[in-house]
Order: C-alpha cells, then structure tokens, then sequence
C-alpha cells in the first residue's frame, strides 16, 4: 500500500519544491536585480485565478514604460496575489521583484507596490483593531491556501526572508518625496525579521524629522510592530513618552497611545482615556484613516475610531 501523500503533512514538505520559503531563498541575487524572471519557477504554485505562470508578465507591464499598461497591471497582481485581503505562495516569489520594481518604477505607483509587499507579507487582521491583533503578523500555523496546500504562514515567512534581504532598497525610501510611499515603506520594514535594531533606529531617526501626519503614525506603529514581536522592553516606555508629552503634536500622541496599548498588558491610564476620547482625536479620524494598519480595521473611514472602541473595551489586556 502506498503511503498517504498527506501524512506528515506540513512537515514531510519542509525544504521541497512544495516550500514556498525554499523556492524564494533560492532565487539567485543576480535574477532579482536583472528582473529575471525565467529563473523563477512561477509553475508550482497558482494565484487566487489562474496559473502562476502570469506573473511575470504582469510584473514585466507593471515595470515598463507604459504608465496606463502599468496601472492595470498594478490592479491586476492586487487581485491574483491579495484577493479579499488573503496571501497566496506565488506572491512571496513577486516580493523581491516587486520592492525592485517599486525603487524604480513610475512613482504614482511606488505607494501601491510597496503596500502589496507589506500585505503579502503579513496576516489578514480586516477588522481587528483590538491591541492583540492590530500589530500582529503571522498566520495561523494550520491555516492553508485551498489551491496550493501550502501554509499560509509559510508564504508569510518567505515574504518577510525576502524583504529582510533587500532592506538595502528600502531603507532609501524612508525618505522619498511622497509621505504616502515613506508611510508604506514604515509598513514593509515592519514585517522585517532580521536587522531589527537597525530597522528601528532608521525608523526613529525618520520620526525625529518627519512632518506628515500619516508618515509619523506609521513610522510609529512600525517601530511598536517591531518591538513587540522581538520583545524590545525598552520601546513601552518610549511610547508612553510620546503620548504623555503634552509638547507632541498630537497624531504623534495619538499614535503612541496606539503603540503603547498593543505593548503592554497594563490597563489604560485615565490620561491616555481621556487623550484618546477628547473631540480633538475624533477630528484625526479622516485624515489617519490612510495609516495602513487602521486602513484594513474598517473600510469606511473610522479605523481609528474602532481601534479606540477596541482597544479601551476589551475585557482584558492583551498577552
């Protein structure tokens, strides 16, 4: 009798053509930087509509020339790679493509390509402003891609090995003349898993300088992201700096409070109640909507608004 192709299931996988987090660690250096993509196995894995075989030609429009060809190209990789929010393995093989594509490309467009980066890259959490869930990344270690068996977390982690890889890229565009592409690149670095304290003095060194609103609370909630997931103890107390600092401008308040709630199990002081329910954060509520984490808490303008409901009501801290 033969043996059963799924016992052992994940493991028996692990370093196979089947691991997506193989495939994409072996993708030579000299492919990603010439935009090789012949070198890629796209074959082996399928998007949410079709073959993985389309990518490259997607990536290839969405890196030339033509800038209408390019937008529907853009519209396009969003749909195969992060339909309805979810990650899918061939996404983690477009990752370092993408990022490279995304230094280069047409700058309407550097905003949206780093975003699909992050997202490939991290969790569904649409709709979780809670302080357990706003900062989190991975995925249920279980939870699987119906048409590729592959775990989720799996191509979670190759996207992540991937953007660690090319922090070298993305480290520039922390200072790029588009807020919207310095915010999305505070959301990339923040699923990095590598260099972490070099991530995080870029971060507060772009902190210390910025003057966007939207910029400052991403810069922020990528530093927290980072902290909290390789335990740095000292980031609690930097947050609770900020946000009691009368002298701060108060998204950066508003983002601390954020920050230090997803940090630390402790209940919330009365001062930081009282900052994030004043009528004053209320008027943020339009404006920070395009913070990506608050984006996905709810699509109809009022993230911030859900993660203070959230964050204020739960019936315990988080752990």
């Amino acid at each position: 009798m033969e043996d059963d192709p799924w016992d052992d299931w994940p493991e028996r996988w692990v370093g196979t053509d089947f691991d997506v987090r193989a495939v994409v660690s072996a993708i030579p250096l000299e492919a990603k930087d010439g935009l090789r993509y012949d070198e890629v196995p796209w074959q082996r894995f399928r998007h949410f509509y079709g073959p993985g075989e389309e990518i490259p030609r997607l990536l290839a429009t969405l890196a030339s020339g033509d800038a209408e060809a390019a937008d529907r190209a853009s519209r396009r990789l969003w749909m195969s790679l992060h339909h309805q929010g979810g990650t899918i393995a061939v996404g983690a093989l477009a990752v370092p493509f993408l990022i490279r594509i995304a230094t280069a490309a047409h700058p309407e467009l550097r905003a949206s390509t780093l975003r699909l980066v992050a997202e490939i890259g991290r969790c569904q959490h649409m709709g979780d402003g809670s302080r357990e869930g706003l900062l989190q990344v991975a995925e249920e270690p279980l939870m699987i891609e119906g048409s590729t068996m592959c775990p989720v977390d799996w191509t979670i982690q190759a996207a992540r090995q991937a953007v660690t890889d090319d922090l070298h890229l993305l480290f520039p565009l922390l200072s790029d003349p588009d807020p919207e592409v310095r915010s999305q690149t505070a959301y990339v670095l923040a699923v990095a898993t590598g260099e972490i304290s070099h991530i995080l003095s870029a971060l507060r060194y772009r902190l210390a300088r910025e003057d966007d609103a939207v910029v400052r609370v991403s810069l922020i909630l990528a530093v927290a992201q980072l902290a909290r997931e390789h335990q740095d103890e000292q980031a609690s107390g930097w947050a609770e700096g900020l946000w009691s600092d009368p002298g701060r401008p108060l998204e950066v308040r508003i983002g601390a409070g954020l920050a230090w709630l997803c940090l630390v199990t402790d209940p919330a002081p009365d001062e930081l109640r009282t900052l994030l329910t004043d009528p004053a954060t209320r008027q943020y509520e339009g404006l920070l909507q395009a913070v990506p984490w608050l984006t996905w808490v709810d699509h109809d303008g009022l993230g911030l608004r859900r993660c203070v409901n959230d964050m204020l009501t739960e019936p315990r801290a988080c752990a």
